[in-house]
């Protein structure tokens, strides 16, 4: 199974980007995982909430392969502790599942095509957090995942 992270626009904190990087490298180890980054939408200031949800939803959806599982970020998605996570991955790998594509959407959320489209959502706080910082979170916790199923000493119980 390969694992891609799909985000809307770049991190331009160059700490968290870092830190991102780090756990990105550390996962080479353990499985094929890659983020994709879609650019901001240029001109939101003329576009609704409604319409920038829209236009970043055919963007998401462009970047979809017909056997992809799309898995949403969402605040309103199923919370894990991270043990059930890495049980979660591991059923989706057990599963054959070619790829599994996390996605953290815009400020505003999904469009409902995007939601139709998912066959999940997971929530990682009941928090709000910046985008940027959900990149790192979801990375470290995908790390965290492996290092578990392997039974590494990185997470303590």
């Amino acid at each position: 199974m390969k694992i891609k992270l799909l985000a809307i626009g770049k991190t331009d904190d160059k700490n968290l980007q870092t830190l991102i990087d780090t756990y990105q490298n550390r996962l080479k180890h353990y499985i094929n995982f890659e983020i994709d980054i879609i650019p901001d939408l240029k001109k939101v200031k003329n576009l609704s909430e409604q319409e920038q949800k829209e236009k970043e939803g055919d963007l998401i959806l462009k970047k979809l392969a017909p056997t992809d599982v799309l898995i949403l970020l969402d605040e309103k998605g199923k919370e894990f502790r991270s043990l059930d996570f890495s049980n979660y991955l591991q059923k989706k790998m057990n599963a054959g599942i070619k790829q599994l594509v996390l996605v953290i959407g815009g400020p505003y959320g999904f469009s409902d095509a995007v939601y139709k489209t998912a066959q999940g959502k997971i929530s990682l706080s009941k928090m709000t957090f910046s985008h940027q910082m959900i990149r790192l979170f979801i990375v470290e916790q995908i790390y965290r995942a492996f290092t578990i199923l392997k039974n590494e000493p990185y997470h303590h119980e």
